[in-house]
Protein backbone atom coordinates (compact mmCIF):
# COMPACT_ATOMS: atom_id res chain seq x y z
CA UNK A 1 0.00 0.00 0.00
CA UNK A 2 3.02 2.33 0.62
CA UNK A 3 4.26 2.02 -2.73
CA UNK A 4 0.57 3.06 -4.61
CA UNK A 5 0.96 6.12 -2.22
CA UNK A 6 4.64 7.41 -3.91
CA UNK A 7 4.36 10.03 -6.23
CA UNK A 8 4.38 8.31 -10.02
CA UNK A 9 7.46 10.18 -11.54
CA UNK A 10 8.27 9.47 -15.15
CA UNK A 11 11.58 9.91 -16.22
CA UNK A 12 12.07 10.99 -19.96
CA UNK A 13 15.81 11.06 -20.60
CA UNK A 14 17.59 12.41 -23.72
CA UNK A 15 20.09 15.05 -25.07
CA UNK A 16 16.96 17.49 -25.63
CA UNK A 17 19.29 18.90 -28.73
CA UNK A 18 16.84 20.52 -29.12
CA UNK A 19 13.55 20.16 -27.07
CA UNK A 20 10.63 20.47 -29.66
CA UNK A 21 6.76 19.65 -29.85
CA UNK A 22 7.38 15.79 -30.03
CA UNK A 23 8.48 15.61 -26.69
CA UNK A 24 6.43 18.00 -25.06
CA UNK A 25 3.76 16.56 -26.83
CA UNK A 26 3.95 13.12 -25.65
CA UNK A 27 5.02 14.13 -21.80
CA UNK A 28 1.69 16.31 -21.91
CA UNK A 29 -0.32 12.51 -22.93
CA UNK A 30 1.39 10.64 -20.00
CA UNK A 31 0.52 13.49 -17.49
CA UNK A 32 -2.74 13.62 -18.47
CA UNK A 33 -3.54 10.38 -19.68
CA UNK A 34 -0.85 7.69 -18.67
CA UNK A 35 -1.37 7.86 -15.02
CA UNK A 36 2.21 9.43 -14.02
CA UNK A 37 2.16 12.11 -11.29
CA UNK A 38 4.89 14.60 -12.59
CA UNK A 39 7.36 14.22 -15.66
CA UNK A 40 11.15 14.68 -15.34
CA UNK A 41 13.18 15.73 -18.46
CA UNK A 42 16.52 14.29 -17.74
CA UNK A 43 18.64 16.19 -20.05
CA UNK A 44 21.67 13.90 -20.42
CA UNK A 45 25.25 15.18 -21.20
CA UNK A 46 25.98 11.70 -23.01
CA UNK A 47 24.13 9.31 -24.37
CA UNK A 48 26.63 5.93 -24.94
CA UNK A 49 24.86 5.31 -28.61
CA UNK A 50 25.24 8.97 -29.73
CA UNK A 51 28.31 10.68 -31.51
CA UNK A 52 28.76 14.12 -29.97
CA UNK A 53 29.82 16.49 -32.58
CA UNK A 54 26.36 18.46 -33.09
CA UNK A 55 25.60 18.46 -28.94
CA UNK A 56 25.03 21.93 -27.62
CA UNK A 57 26.17 22.55 -24.24
CA UNK A 58 24.84 21.37 -21.55
CA UNK A 59 23.72 24.18 -19.90
CA UNK A 60 21.96 25.49 -23.01
CA UNK A 61 20.17 22.29 -23.55
CA UNK A 62 19.58 23.07 -20.17
CA UNK A 63 18.37 26.58 -20.22
CA UNK A 64 16.09 25.32 -23.09
CA UNK A 65 14.32 22.34 -21.64
CA UNK A 66 13.60 24.96 -18.22
CA UNK A 67 12.40 27.13 -20.37
CA UNK A 68 10.09 25.17 -22.56
CA UNK A 69 8.53 23.39 -19.43
CA UNK A 70 8.22 26.05 -16.87
CA UNK A 71 4.52 26.83 -17.46
CA UNK A 72 2.96 23.33 -16.95
CA UNK A 73 3.14 22.23 -13.41
CA UNK A 74 4.19 18.12 -14.07
CA UNK A 75 6.83 19.20 -15.74
CA UNK A 76 10.22 19.77 -14.39
CA UNK A 77 13.50 19.85 -16.11
CA UNK A 78 16.69 17.83 -14.73
CA UNK A 79 20.39 18.06 -14.29
CA UNK A 80 20.25 15.00 -12.44
CA UNK A 81 22.78 13.33 -14.79
CA UNK A 82 25.21 15.97 -15.07
CA UNK A 83 26.79 15.20 -11.46
CA UNK A 84 26.91 11.36 -12.43
CA UNK A 85 29.69 9.62 -13.93
CA UNK A 86 29.79 9.73 -17.68
CA UNK A 87 28.71 8.23 -20.62
CA UNK A 88 25.33 8.49 -18.45
CA UNK A 89 23.65 4.98 -18.55
CA UNK A 90 20.09 4.52 -17.57
CA UNK A 91 20.40 1.66 -14.91
CA UNK A 92 22.61 3.72 -12.90
CA UNK A 93 20.26 6.91 -13.17
CA UNK A 94 17.47 5.07 -11.94
CA UNK A 95 19.23 3.55 -8.66
CA UNK A 96 20.63 6.96 -7.87
CA UNK A 97 17.28 8.32 -8.51
CA UNK A 98 15.08 5.75 -6.30
CA UNK A 99 18.39 5.89 -3.44
CA UNK A 100 17.77 9.88 -3.70
CA UNK A 101 14.32 10.19 -3.68
CA UNK A 102 12.81 7.29 -1.89
CA UNK A 103 9.68 9.05 -1.96
CA UNK A 104 8.79 8.01 -5.04
CA UNK A 105 8.75 5.15 -7.85
CA UNK A 106 10.30 5.85 -11.28
CA UNK A 107 8.75 4.73 -14.13
CA UNK A 108 11.28 5.07 -17.26
CA UNK A 109 9.63 6.21 -21.02
CA UNK A 110 11.09 4.54 -24.18
CA UNK A 111 9.84 4.42 -27.71
CA UNK A 112 8.93 1.45 -28.97
CA UNK A 113 12.44 1.57 -31.17
CA UNK A 114 14.44 2.24 -28.07
CA UNK A 115 12.20 -0.90 -26.75
CA UNK A 116 13.75 -2.94 -29.88
CA UNK A 117 17.05 -2.30 -28.46
CA UNK A 118 16.35 -2.89 -25.00
CA UNK A 119 18.25 -6.03 -24.70
CA UNK A 120 21.45 -4.20 -25.82
CA UNK A 121 21.38 -1.69 -22.72
CA UNK A 122 23.48 -1.83 -19.75
CA UNK A 123 21.68 -4.19 -17.10
CA UNK A 124 18.52 -4.14 -18.88
CA UNK A 125 16.70 -7.22 -16.42
CA UNK A 126 17.98 -4.71 -13.43
CA UNK A 127 15.99 -1.70 -14.92
CA UNK A 128 12.94 -4.10 -15.57
CA UNK A 129 13.21 -5.55 -11.75
CA UNK A 130 13.66 -2.73 -9.99
CA UNK A 131 11.70 -0.05 -12.09
CA UNK A 132 8.53 0.58 -13.97
CA UNK A 133 9.05 1.25 -18.10
CA UNK A 134 6.21 2.92 -20.23
CA UNK A 135 6.48 2.35 -23.92
CA UNK A 136 5.11 4.75 -26.79
CA UNK A 137 4.74 3.73 -29.92
CA UNK A 138 6.78 4.84 -32.71
CA UNK A 139 6.55 3.86 -36.58
CA UNK A 140 7.65 1.09 -38.29
CA UNK A 141 8.07 -0.47 -34.76
CA UNK A 142 5.15 -2.58 -33.78
CA UNK A 143 4.28 -4.05 -30.03
CA UNK A 144 3.05 -7.18 -28.15
CA UNK A 145 1.72 -5.67 -24.70
CA UNK A 146 0.99 -9.16 -24.08
CA UNK A 147 4.66 -10.43 -23.67
CA UNK A 148 5.47 -7.81 -21.90
CA UNK A 149 7.12 -8.54 -18.58
CA UNK A 150 5.78 -6.91 -15.20
CA UNK A 151 6.46 -3.27 -14.55
CA UNK A 152 6.11 -3.17 -18.38
CA UNK A 153 3.79 -1.25 -20.42
CA UNK A 154 2.65 0.58 -23.31
CA UNK A 155 1.24 3.46 -23.81
CA UNK A 156 -1.16 4.49 -26.30
CA UNK A 157 0.27 8.14 -27.33
CA UNK A 158 -0.52 10.01 -30.58
CA UNK A 159 2.54 9.41 -33.22
CA UNK A 160 4.34 12.71 -33.32
CA UNK A 161 7.75 12.10 -35.78
CA UNK A 162 9.38 14.99 -35.13
CA UNK A 163 12.92 14.47 -34.37
CA UNK A 164 15.86 16.92 -33.31
CA UNK A 165 17.88 15.73 -36.03
CA UNK A 166 15.36 17.21 -38.18
CA UNK A 167 15.28 20.36 -36.82
CA UNK A 168 18.61 20.81 -36.54
CA UNK A 169 19.33 20.48 -40.60
CA UNK A 170 15.96 22.11 -40.98
CA UNK A 171 17.64 25.36 -39.15
CA UNK A 172 21.11 24.91 -41.01
CA UNK A 173 19.30 24.89 -44.32
CA UNK A 174 17.49 28.13 -43.32
CA UNK A 175 14.24 26.90 -42.83
CA UNK A 176 11.65 28.18 -40.49
CA UNK A 177 10.30 25.57 -38.39
CA UNK A 178 9.08 27.62 -35.44
CA UNK A 179 6.09 25.94 -35.09
CA UNK A 180 7.69 22.30 -34.49
CA UNK A 181 9.20 24.17 -31.52
CA UNK A 182 8.01 25.71 -28.26
CA UNK A 183 7.96 29.99 -28.84
CA UNK A 184 10.84 30.35 -26.08
CA UNK A 185 13.46 28.04 -27.40
CA UNK A 186 12.83 29.04 -31.09
CA UNK A 187 13.54 32.83 -29.58
CA UNK A 188 16.71 31.38 -27.83
CA UNK A 189 18.17 29.32 -31.02
CA UNK A 190 17.34 32.20 -33.19
CA UNK A 191 18.96 34.89 -30.50
CA UNK A 192 21.81 32.43 -30.18
CA UNK A 193 22.39 31.60 -33.46
CA UNK A 194 22.28 28.16 -32.61
CA UNK A 195 23.05 24.87 -35.04
CA UNK A 196 23.78 26.92 -37.95
CA UNK A 197 26.72 26.01 -38.06
CA UNK A 198 28.12 23.27 -40.46
CA UNK A 199 28.30 19.02 -38.23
Amino acid sequence: MEKDCKIRTGIFGGTFNPIHIGHLALANYLCEFGGIDELWFMVTPQNPFKRNETLLDDHIRLEMVETAVKDYPHFFASDFEFRLPKPSYTVETLNHLAQTYPERTFHLIVGADNWAAFDRWKSPEEIIRNHHVLIYPRKGFPLCPETFPRHVRMVDAPLIEVSSTFIRNAIREGKDVRYFLHPEVHRIIRKRNLYKQTP
